[in-house]
């Protein structure tokens, strides 16, 4: 990944806290202007924004006008703005996460994933997190590669049109789960400029054996998102802070190391019915351990 000083995930020497946001996908009982308002009420860095039903429906008429209003309240609040694309049922409301990329017809998947990284370029977000899908049943998984590689081809060359990075999230329960499952796409697209990993910490532990902090220092140089919540060892629940067997602390440290300065956005989508007393208790939280991870082991 290049290392200029505008690229999302540049390294640079850092003494400054972590940039912590909140995904919006937690505040779907909230107006997406009032929620941004919530969270820098809090001190919120930034926001990752799901392009969904209720947020910025890519599919509704209007939406630049939707799109510069909501990129001019972040300004206004100091918010740095992502976006995800994790929507259940924005394209499908008959099947979560339907269709993907590895379907024999890819468009409806390709068409939203584009719909949203015009969304990225209006409201001025570095990047854009994606996803693989889980495979069809009965297709070789050569035949899954190939389509995957195909149709994330086809998103590079529409991200680097609008200047916004693509980073791929290894999710679990879907064919590219794993750090290793992402090294082998990125080979095989030839490693191209603007295309990174989106790392979700929880499911380093759901799906990879390392710790975590070596998970962050495994993808270091492809960080280009990165994603936060406790989870348990192998089930794949996005929890809050403290309910789950992450130790924060190392992990935050291991960020640093990496002089990651994007946003670390907490992930919590079934959190919605309390979301300003969560998203409260998760910066408190993530500040803590991250002040604990500066201080030595001994002192503390």
């Amino acid at each position: 990944m290049p290392t200029t000083p505008d690229h999302p995930g540049a390294r640079t020497p850092r003494a400054a806290p972590l940039r912590i946001g909140y995904g919006s996908n937690g505040f779907t009982d909230h107006r997406l202007h009032e929620a941004l308002t919530v969270l820098a009420d809090l001190g919120y860095d930034g926001v990752a924004v799901t392009p969904d039903t209720g947020h910025l429906d890519p599919y509704e008429p209007g939406l630049p006008v939707r799109v510069d209003a909501l990129a001019a309240h972040a300004d206004r609040l100091g918010l740095a703005l992502t976006v995800e694309t994790g929507a259940r049922y924005v394209i499908d409301p008959h099947r979560k996460h339907a269709p993907t990329l590895l379907d024999a017809d890819p468009a409806p998947r390709l068409d939203y994933l584009r719909r949203c990284l015009r969304i990225a370029a209006g409201l001025g977000a570095p990047t854009m997190a994606l996803w693989s899908g889980a495979a069809p049943p009965g297709l070789a998984p050569a035949a899954v590669w190939d389509r995957l590689v195909r149709a994330t081809e086809e998103l590079l060359d529409d991200a680097a049109r609008h200047g916004v990075a693509l980073g791929f999230e290894p999710e679990p329960g879907m064919f590219v789960d794993t750090i290793a499952g992402y090294e082998r796409l990125r080979d095989l697209l030839g490693a191209p400029a603007g295309f990174g990993i989106c790392l979700d910490l929880g499911h380093c532990v759901c799906t990879e054996s390392a710790a975590v902090p070596d998970c962050v220092a495994r993808v270091a140089a492809d960080l280009v998102a990165v994603q936060i919540e406790d989870m348990r060892r192998g089930v794949h629940e996005h929890r809050e802070f403290g309910t789950g067997d992450i130790d924060f602390p190392p992990v935050l440290a291991a960020l640093a190391a990496a002089g990651y300065t994007g946003l670390v956005g907490i992930e919590l989508p079934r959190h919605a019915h309390a979301a300003p007393a969560v998203a409260a208790r998760s910066l408190a939280f993530l500040r803590r351990a991250e002040h604990a991870a500066r201080v030595p082991e001994e002192a503390r």
